[in-house]
């Protein structure tokens, strides 16, 4: 197995791993085709993800035109390409209508990490009749070990410093990484080219789920759901101070429209065609907190 990083990369993740390192980057288009030479899977994780409305540019740059190198490169190689997606380029679905791979966007927020996202996979699919070998996931909110940034765990970590007494009025469906993981492989060895499958998770509120993360790790619950107007106005605020400072925080416009709005996904296709499964949310919960603990991001 060969991974490619850049050089400024957290090898974390890496350490004990008996795999190939490759220097590169996605936007250097030599450096993928000498990582991807003699290969016979491409795993495409890398992406510039912000939720906001900033950066349009750098994450065009990184998700679209960086996935066009690596689809070309392994195109080139002869290899098979796991885009991994996201869920947010879908339709949106209700708890008792959940969407599925052929639902119609509808309405979105189409922020520039949407908007790239949802370009890539066009451009992808693009390129399957041009003679790629590709495949599409779409990992819906995914919890558990092993996130060092931390990425998405940052919402467990909220919770477990106090930060989550009131929720969003939205919801979402909540996986296990590990679970995400396998369908990757799954669809690397067994997917349909062509053809997007959801790695889905249970529906949850985000007062319901906030409610789990503060009893797994001894918090208070939250006292309440808060309304939606009260969650625009904290976005607008966000979003000020972003242009105030000349940093956008993860509190702002678009962040705050997407949180008071369901997502949630069937991932039968996934489930029959992949024979992908899905834990529950508690324990990937119980996973997350466990490895959090253990490694030094919070304490007990």
């Amino acid at each position: 197995m060969r991974v490619l990083g850049r050089t400024s990369s957290d090898s974390r993740p890496l350490a004990d791993l008996d795999v190939e390192r490759a220097t590169g980057d996605i936007r250097d288009a030599d450096s993928l085709r000498a990582a991807c030479r003699g290969v016979g899977r491409v795993i495409h994780a890398a992406a510039r993800v912000h939720i906001g409305w900033s950066g349009l540019a750098e994450q065009r740059a990184v998700n679209v035109e960086g996935t066009r190198n690596v689809a070309l490169a392994a195109r080139e190689a002869g290899a098979r390409l796991v885009h991994v997606s996201t869920v947010d380029t879908m339709g949106r679905g209700t708890r008792q209508c959940p969407a599925d791979e052929e639902t119609p966007l509808g309405r979105h927020v189409e922020c520039p990490y949407v908007v790239t996202k949802r370009e890539a996979e066009k451009l992808v699919l693009d390129l399957v009749p041009q003679g790629l070998d590709a495949v599409i996931v779409n990992p819906a909110y995914m919890l558990g070990p092993w996130d060092w940034k931390p990425s998405s765990g940052r919402m467990l970590l909220a919770v477990a410093r106090g930060q989550g007494l009131a929720a969003p009025p939205g919801g979402n469906d909540f996986c296990d990484v590990r679970d995400v993981a396998a369908g990757i492989l799954a669809a690397a060895e067994t997917g349909i080219a062509g053809r997007r499958y959801i790695l889905g998770g249970h529906p949850l509120s985000y007062y319901e789920a906030w409610s789990l993360f503060a009893e797994i790790t001894g918090r208070r619950r939250p006292m309440r759901v808060m309304r939606v107007p009260v969650v625009h106005a904290l976005g607008a605020l966000g979003s000020l101070w972003g242009r105030i400072t000349g940093r956008e925080p993860d509190l702002n416009r678009a962040a705050a429209a997407l949180s008071v709005m369901e997502h949630h996904f069937s991932a039968e296709r996934a489930v029959r065609e992949l024979g992908y499964q899905m834990r529950s949310v508690r324990e990937a919960t119980v996973a997350a907190w466990e490895w959090f603990v253990g490694h030094g991001y919070t304490r007990l």
